[in-house]
């Protein structure tokens, strides 16, 4: 592959609802652009995209793949990065990455499904983002797809930004070419994606001045000079339209529409114009970062002159490709059989060879400049995140934002002795996908696996089985209960023991009660009158109680909010020890804590939930009955709601399944534990039985 300057790079997201057809969209670009001979198809399991096994078997993306392609652009020679995502929410964290590290954006929506919640998902996302994007209608052979019927609906949804670059040319029902707004040419395809020039059909010219129309409107509101001559009734000159128009493009103030047929890969020659014309390359934009030699925040553009620095993006761990840490170059130029200095780790790093990564395939090149993106091969130290740069120089660039997962299970070995396999398994899977988390969870002897959703962890236990050859098995998790008491009560406790020579003896009159402070497990007091326990075994009674609360007598959960009062007692000269009064102070104890109101107490997590205004009225339904406490509601002004509220968080196992089903993957929540709770009646019988019978077994 060719090396080009950073004028010359365009990267480009596809983002769009999953099954829109991104996939099928970059190997359409690939075999248009000569990287592949035959065109790949999702359902045979062939596409340079989605080469892993799971993507094969499932037919979706799981990662998302980089399609480096070379076009001769009107220009000069072009190289477009195609950043090939998946659409299914599970995976943001790979959508994330890659737009970390886009410039501009490719919307694809199917014609004949119209706007999907992943559509809605994807330009939220290049708002956060602040990324120029056009829109690529896929799906256009299908003769019920109506290309009108979504242009109101787009425009509608999204407003007046929406700017259709094509309308349809369509004769016997079937797709065969276009009439180009901006030129006012008609268009017939010939072979693939490739046109001839054609009449505009009459049944067309309607749409096509509508549109025309609109574009100049938009022409003329750049320049003074153009509003007057607009007025006046003239004309503008093709290279003056297309010059506001990338204008408006690259600030994201018109959004281009335009057509194809990526199974009969039509319209991808005019995808690539638009790539080349209106879409900005990365040095439109600048990159944020600290200079740790001062302290102080910059931002810099992406210029091949400067020192060579660069942040890494996303990780790939393949057992058969090995594993490559994927960059973007911001300053300077990339070379091999150099050492780089990683920032971030505060290590060296040598640098053997440069890749560009294309699916699975990796082609050695000779140099990286800025704003393009490569492999390298075999770091020690690298991770996701980490920013790369001269050791005299040291910079740090933002990480990509990940999303927090919060959809969690139990995990377990299926085969004892697995453990360790399992757990460096995991550990590769958790530097490729950043969303994925372990937490050994000691108090419940549970280890938990965190993800985006359930779908997310069914692929994780899938390559665990069949790239790392472990079996797990998911469960539902123990929740992290506690035990308090609601009553004051006092009980003596007694310890003797005699067995030849000195004895064990402790005697202990104890009050306990309510502390008050469920974030405290006791608190121990004295108020010994007159020597009845001497002060040196004090410690000892306390350390009988601190060893009580560990595991309550209702279910076996630590004990919170305990004040434990030594009233009285007795001793004996010889036979008394700190054992013997430990052991008296844990016989008082228990002999009280059941006889105190003992009660349960539940996590209660503080919670949020955004989601479009239509659906508030479900989401607070469906609160109520998870037993939760709506706290109040804030809108965005822009047709979405937040919803607070307090609930149990054993209520919330299942919950990211159950809020996409009701919001059409629109809904997104977080929460963080508050605070604990008594558990009601039902939830405390329930809870204490379940712990009795597994202690039984």
């Amino acid at each position: 592959m060719n090396v080009y300057g950073t004028q010359q790079i365009r990267n480009v997201i596809l983002l769009g609802h999953g099954g829109a057809g991104k996939t099928t969209v970059a190997e359409a670009l690939a075999h248009v652009t000569g990287i592949t001979k035959r065109l790949g198809s999702v359902p045979e399991g062939n596409t340079l995209s989605d080469y892993d096994k799971e993507e094969i078997k499932r037919q979706f993306s799981i990662s998302t793949s980089v399609i480096p392609l070379e076009f001769k652009g009107e220009s000069g020679p072009l190289k477009i990065n195609i950043l090939d995502t998946p659409g299914y929410f599970d995976f943001v964290g790979e959508v994330e990455e890659a737009a970390s590290v886009a410039d501009a954006a490719i919307i694809v929506v199917n014609c004949k499904a119209g706007i999907q919640p992943g559509t809605i998902k994807a330009w939220d996302m290049c708002e956060e983002y602040n990324l120029p994007r056009a829109i690529f209608v896929t799906n256009m052979d299908d003769n019920q797809a109506s290309f009108r019927e979504l242009l109101l609906k787009l425009e509608k949804q999204f407003g007046r930004k929406i700017a259709p670059f094509q309308v349809p040319i369509r004769e016997d029902e079937k797709f065969v070419g276009f009439a180009n707004v901006i030129k006012m040419k008609g268009r017939r395809f010939t072979k693939l994606s490739d046109y001839e020039e054609c009449e505009i059909p009459e049944y067309v010219m309607k749409n096509l001045s509508i549109a025309r129309d609109a574009l100049i409107e938009a022409v003329a509101e750049t320049d003074e000079a153009y509003m007057e001559r607009y007025f006046a009734g003239e004309e503008f000159t093709t290279e003056e339209i297309q010059a506001a128009l990338r204008q408006f493009v690259c600030t994201g103030d018109m959004v281009p529409v335009i057509m194809g047929s990526g199974v009969n890969c039509q319209g991808f020659n005019f995808l690539l114009h638009v790539i080349d014309r209106y879409l900005p390359g990365p040095d439109h934009f600048e990159c944020v970062g600290k200079d740790l030699s001062t302290g102080e925040m910059f931002s810099t553009k992406f210029n091949e002159e400067a020192s060579r620095t660069a942040k890494v993006w996303k990780t790939v761990v393949d057992p058969f490709i090995g594993r490559y840490s994927l960059l973007k170059v911001v300053t300077g130029t990339l070379k091999p059989d150099t050492t780089i200095y990683n920032v971030t780790k505060e290590a060296e790093e040598k640098i053997q060879k440069l890749y560009v990564l294309r699916g699975k395939e990796a082609i050695e090149v000779p140099e990286l400049h800025a704003g393009d993106i490569g492999a390298l091969a075999k770091l020690s130290v690298t991770e996701t995140g980490d920013t790369m740069a001269v050791r005299d120089a040291p910079v740090e660039y933002d990480p990509p934002k990940i999303s927090t997962p919060y959809t969690y299970m139990a995990y377990a070995a299926k085969t004892k002795g697995d453990e360790d396999k399992i757990s460096n398994a995991l550990g590769r899977l958790m530097e490729e996908d950043l969303t994925l988390k372990v937490v050994n969870d000691t108090e419940n002897r549970q280890s938990l696996l965190y993800g985006i959703g359930d779908q997310q962890l069914d692929v994780v236990m899938s390559k665990l089985k069949e790239r790392y050859k472990v079996d797990v098995e998911l469960s539902k998790p123990r929740f992290a209960f506690r035990e308090t008491i609601r009553k004051k009560v006092e009980k003596p406790g007694r310890y003797k023991k005699q067995s030849g020579g000195h004895g064990q003896f402790g005697d202990v009159k104890m009050e306990f009660s309510p502390s008050g402070d469920l974030e405290t497990p006791y608190i121990f007091e004295e108020q010994v009158f007159g020597g009845a326990v001497p002060k040196n075994y004090f410690p000892a009674v306390e350390k009988g109680i601190a060893e009580c609360v560990q595991k309550g007598p209702l279910a076996g959960y630590p004990v919170v909010g305990l004040k434990a009062v030594l009233l009285d007692g007795s001793y004996h000269p010889v036979d008394s020890s700190e054992l013997a009064f430990k052991m008296a102070a844990t016989l008082a104890f228990k002999a009280a804590f059941m006889e105190a109101n003992p009660v349960l107490l539940e996590p209660i997590a503080s919670l949020k939930v955004k989601a479009p205004d239509q659906f508030t009225g479900d989401i607070m339904g469906d609160l109520n009955r998870r037993r939760g406490r709506v706290l109040g509601m804030e809108s965005d002004h822009k047709g979405g709601t937040t919803v607070s509220a307090d609930i149990p968080i054993s209520e919330l196992f299942g919950y990211g399944t159950d809020l996409r089903a009701m919001t059409g993957g629109l809904g997104v929540f977080e929460y963080k534990f508050d605070r604990y709770e008594q558990a009601p009646g039902d939830i405390q019988k329930k809870e204490v039985e379940a712990r009795a019978a597994e202690l039984e077994d």
